[in-house]
């Protein structure tokens, strides 16, 4: 999909009711707007269902000052305007109050950016405005000041986030990612009681940008497709968009592939929404050549390497979930003796040093398997490998549904009572582990 080619008010309402639908806003809450290049500013609607907008409902704010439209606009314009008039260069500007990020405004900080390397690119910059009475000249004046400093994106104090864009799209997928940041972040504080989180130290992260370039790829233009490859196709945009709607990917984040029978694979895309992912986007791997016209994911070279390591896998995901990806954030173990279920798909959980998936993919392709299909790499993100597509999808959801348990216990006060050894053992012994 070219979101760009959208009308603004489509655009407001397409992204909207993605905020609505993900719990990131309120039927009341949250403001869209876009500037459009004849100097109009579309926005979303005052005492609107925000889950049940059209494109009739957008307002317009003519250069003038006229407002057109069937509704008031938010009530919050003003500051939208101010954003406007202090950065030209924006074009899009995005408010909205999730609970994770209303949380840091609570307590007046800044979730920490520098914990996993997706947030560290997308928001390299986030600044505190100070509190006002929303809609008021004030709040307006606080958040521009904000902008003028070059900041794109700025937290409010007791109220939540306002960012700024080229586009719309961006500006989404910047404050997705700040919000699953602090997700990750309030999840670690829960399992270690302090605010004892790792964070990636600059070197580490010159090294991640450095691997994560656009790299030169040989190319081929395939002549003919396999029916075996366009099903893979189809049922891998299928479980894309489920682990996007799961909360286990984000718009930018969340890596797929499949190996196919004659030792080629197809992977997601670089820098493609994965909420309407198509057949058509996934790149076609074979002979180590890339399907020509098309960027695969950055980690394509580490897929690669499981593949010629391990025959017996055939898909394998990269992703950083909210729950889990707490584990990857601190030096608290995760143990998936918890339920059979747990154990059976998840084994013996291990961790990884940060660099171990993009540095060495070779040596982290040799310590994964079917016996030992999962694996935790600091400050970066999960694997889960598996036989099928369907296979790998189940471990990713049983190991952020498990994490999400662990927190939950924790949150109660109680101690976790692992199963035992024996019981282990005969779960192993029952389903032949």
């Amino acid at each position: 999909m070219n979101f760009s080619m959208l009308h603004p008010a489509d655009q407001i309402v397409m992204i909207m009711k993605r905020l609505y639908s993900y719990q990131m806003t309120t039927t009341s809450g949250g403001n869209l707007s876009i500037m459009d290049d004849e100097g109009v500013m579309w926005i979303s609607p005052s005492g609107v269902d925000k889950g049940n907008l059209t494109a009739a409902d957008i307002m317009k704010v003519m250069p003038d000052g006229t407002i057109i439209g069937q509704h008031k606009p938010s009530s919050e314009y003003p500051f939208h305007l101010a954003i406007y008039r202090a950065r030209p260069d924006l074009r899009a500007v995005l408010h909205a109050h999730p609970p994770a990020l209303v949380a840091f405004s609570l307590i007046r900080e800044i979730p920490s950016t520098n914990i996993i390397p997706n947030c560290r690119i997308l928001c390299p910059k986030v600044a505190m405005a100070k509190y006002a009475v929303p809609g008021s000249e004030e709040l307006g004046a606080y958040i521009a000041e904000e902008f003028k400093k070059d900041y794109d994106i700025v937290m409010l104090e007791n109220h939540g986030v306002v960012i700024g864009s080229d586009d719309l799209f961006t500006a989404f997928m910047e404050f997705e990612t700040l919000d699953y940041v602090a997700r990750i972040q309030i999840n670690a504080h829960s399992i270690t009681g302090s605010d004892s989180i790792r964070l990636i130290p600059e070197k580490h992260m010159e090294l991640y940008r450095e691997k994560s370039a656009d790299v030169q790829l040989d190319r081929f233009v395939p002549s003919t497709r396999t029916s075996e490859e366009l099903s893979a196709r189809k049922e891998m945009c299928q479980l894309i968009h489920r682990a996007y709607d799961n909360n286990l990917f984000t718009s930018s984040q969340g890596a797929f592939s499949r190996r196919l029978s004659d030792g080629s694979f197809l992977i997601t895309p670089h820098d493609k929404d994965r909420k309407y992912l198509e057949p058509e986007d996934l790149v076609l791997f074979k002979g180590g050549l890339a399907e020509f016209g098309k960027a695969p994911s950055h980690s394509f070279p580490l897929h690669q390497a499981i593949y010629a390591q391990s025959p017996e896998i055939n898909s394998v995901i990269l992703a950083e979930p909210p729950h889990i990806m707490a584990f990857a954030i601190t030096d608290v173990p995760f143990d998936a003796k918890l339920i059979p279920e747990s154990y059976i798909m998840l084994k013996n959980v291990r961790k990884f040093p940060f660099g171990s998936s993009f540095m060495q993919p070779a040596m982290l392709a040799r310590e994964l398997s079917m016996k030992e299909p999962i694996a935790i790499i600091e400050n970066d993100c999960v694997i889960a490998c598996g036989t099928s597509l369907l296979n790998a999808f189940d471990r990713l959801e049983v190991m952020e549904y498990s994490a999400r348990a662990v927190v939950d216990t924790i949150k109660m006060g109680r101690e976790i009572v692992a199963i035992s050894p024996k019981e282990i053992r005969d779960i192993e012994v029952a389903f032949n582990l």
